[in-house]
């Protein structure tokens, strides 16, 4: 049967129709360098952050900018211009319709480069993250075009700057959803009180914010450069002697002249500054270091010094000893195992307990905060959580980084979510989303597990295949993580639960289901679980359960949006997540969600989805102090953790 679907052609969103099943496993774009900047003795840093002028183009003609050529000369020479922080979603800045906006927006800003970088450098500019496609302009110059929120992309600028003068950069954001981007939606042509408007729909259940969302930064490198750095780390069985496997990959000149033995110099250093391996590798641009006596890299809980952390120092040296780039990044020596039963981390088995979440706030919407990030990990901590899904797309790079170093667990997710109308083009896309997102992730020791999906329809005729070569693809880029997706179909319907490593399952009992039956809860949960593992044989997590709550309502007995009828549904799926817990192959627990986050609109959502334990403020509902007792009785049974002194609320001295 045919399937009516939009996309952007030449600017015009045009019906087209799609048919095909037969799926092929095409390969897909390889990304290259992408390291985080950082600054070093060879490397200098710059950001762009701050105000940038603005300019949201004609819903009905997307494409007008660039055929008018506005990247051409200063936005505000084309069009009026507002004034719009970066990073920050656009949609919740102004207070005009902006927040509804779809199709293109534009952005520009000038920025100085100094003389002293126009010797022997090459100059790039990084963005963390534009959602969802982007175009990139250096002084009317086409620079780079990316397609993928939520993820970083480059472009090498030398010879586009002007040195020791002023610059212009020109961005064109197009937030459009159609059934071939990741995630997808729809886009429609509708009535209204003026005529006709542009729709966008989707199926998501988390608001579509668009604009320029993580930091934007130029960065040097010395003109050959270290461009790949990959880590790899093993324990030996006491988890006394650890191992860190490195490899390296140049770009330059140096790295081609046939009288240049190029070698890298890698020293490890521990947290006090202290050197406890180095070796020089050979042309091959790759080693080992060997750490005895090694400090692992253990969860929060898990350890009485989790996260911890060794800085992994490069040198590239050319054959006359001659220093020609240094980079450096933190590594955290850790081993991952997985079976039917059991998730291992060095050797020890884990419980997950933690949440599903969203890069969400108010004003700045999916914008990178980093006082709001500082204050999640502090709850997370606080509430005795180990681990998180970046629930539905790949979070910042410096919150991956600050999970490295709190010890913080995360199952990194692919944007693939509600996937359906599976296409050629959609798996391409799809499978580049997952290439991009492990080439960026895939040193991070707090990556423990790799989602490539968050509720598809799994039950589809052609998910089976689809899936399948979705996860081989994952297993080819990285074998040392396990494969999971989220899956809300049931289990007798599912098609890509052979695929995965570890079943991970969706449900709300008493909420979408039996809403309002808190007896319906326990044994429904128990059997499902059951069933799943039954199924497929593998460790299972319950990666969503919850129920909305508005912030304040209270009703005695508990009824549904009541703070009470939260913690309610959440004592009764502990009892059944600890029946489970003793099968053995029951491995986690991950509310959803961790903060209120805000929605499309919607008469069964208040201003957005309600089912935080935290408000989208981060302040605590009630069932936030139950589950944080929850969570560290688990610590202690599990991992012999110490309670905080103020778990507990102090009530009587009872002497009998």
């Amino acid at each position: 049967m045919a399937l009516s679907i939009f996309s952007l052609v030449t600017g015009l969103y045009v019906l087209h129709f799609s048919i095909a099943l037969i799926l092929v496993n095409k390969e897909v774009p390889q990304t290259r360098g992408m390291l985080y900047p950082r600054e070093s003795e060879t490397r200098e840093v710059r950001s762009l952050d701050g105000i940038w002028n603005f300019v949201r183009s004609d819903q009905a003609n997307p494409t007008q900018g660039v055929r008018d050529e506005w990247y051409a000369k200063e936005l505000s020479k084309s069009r009026p211009t507002i004034p719009m922080p970066v990073p920050a979603s656009y949609n919740d800045i102004t207070t005009d319709n902006l927040r509804d906006h779809v199709g293109t927006v534009w952005y520009d800003r000038k920025f100085f480069v100094p003389r002293s970088w126009s010797k022997d450098q090459r100059i790039w500019l990084r963005f963390g993250s534009v959602h969802y496609e982007a175009y990139v302009w250096i002084n009317g110059q086409k620079v780079v075009k990316h397609e993928m929120g939520h993820l970083p992309f480059e472009a090498e600028v030398t010879d586009l700057l002007s040195y020791g003068a002023e610059n212009r950069i020109t961005v064109m954001c197009d937030n459009a959803l159609i059934q071939t981007t990741v995630p997808q939606g729809r886009i429609t042509e509708v009535p209204n009180d003026g005529g006709m408007t542009i729709v966008q729909s989707y199926t998501f259940d988390f608001f579509n914010y668009a604009g320029i969302h993580r930091s934007v930064h130029l960065y040097t490198t010395p003109r050959t450069f270290i461009e790949e750095v990959e880590v790899t780390t093993n324990l030996s069985k006491d988890a006394t002697v650890g191992e860190v496997f490195y490899s390296v990959s140049v770009n330059g000149s140096a790295a081609n002249e046939a009288d240049n033995v190029l070698q890298i110099q890698a020293n490890l250093y521990d947290k006090d500054g202290i050197l406890v391996a180095n070796a020089t590798s050979d042309q091959k641009l790759g080693g080992k270091l060997q750490v005895n006596p090694v400090k692992p890299w253990w969860p929060y809980l898990m350890h009485s010094e989790p996260g911890y952390l060794y800085q992994l120092e490069i040198k590239l040296l050319a054959t006359n000893d001659e220093l020609l780039d240094v980079y450096r990044l933190k590594v955290g020596i850790r081993t991952l195992s997985w079976n039917s039963q059991q998730f291992l981390i060095n050797g020890k088995p884990v419980y997950f307990r933690g949440f599903g979440r969203h890069e969400d706030s108010d004003i700045r919407g999916k914008g990178l905060d980093n006082a709001l990030m500082v204050r999640d990990f502090n709850l997370l901590k606080w509430i005795g959580a180990n681990a998180y899904r970046t629930s539905h797309y790949p979070y910042s790079e410096e919150s991956m980084q600050f999970a490295d170093e709190h010890g913080i667990m995360i199952i990194d997710e692919c944007p693939s979510v509600d996937t359906e109308n599976f296409s050629q083009e959609l798996l391409g896309k799809h499978k580049s989303s997952l290439e991009q997102l492990i080439h960026r992730d895939r040193n991070h020791p707090s990556v423990v597990m790799w989602s490539i999906a968050n509720e598809p329809r799994t039950g589809s005729v052609s998910a089976d295949s689809y899936f399948e070569l979705v996860a081989n693809f994952t297993r080819s880029l990285d074998k040392t993580r396990p494969i999971t997706a989220a899956i809300a179909v049931s289990n007798t319907q599912d098609k890509a639960g052979r695929s995965l490593d570890i079943i991970s399952f969706n449900r709300y009992n008493a909420w979408y289901s039996n809403a309002g039956r808190l007896d319906m809860i326990t044994q429904n949960v128990i059997d499902e679980a059951i069933a799943w593992n039954k199924r497929y044989n593998k460790p299972i997590i319950m990666s969503e359960y919850g129920a909305d709550t508005l912030e304040g309502l209270h009703m005695q007995p508990a009824y549904v949006w009541s703070e009470e009828f939260q913690t309610e549904v959440f004592s009764r799926h502990f009892k059944a997540f600890d029946e489970l817990r003793k099968k053995g192959w029951f491995i986690g627990e991950f509310v959803w969600n961790f903060a209120d986050f805000k929605t499309a609109q919607s008469y069964t959502r208040v201003g957005g989805n309600k089912k935080g334990v935290f408000t989208r403020a981060r302040q605590p509902k009630a069932a936030a102090h139950l589950l944080r007792k929850r969570y560290f009785a688990l610590g202690r049974d599990l991992d012999q953790c110490s309670f905080p002194e103020d778990l507990f609320t102090y009530i009587a001295d009872l002497i009998s």
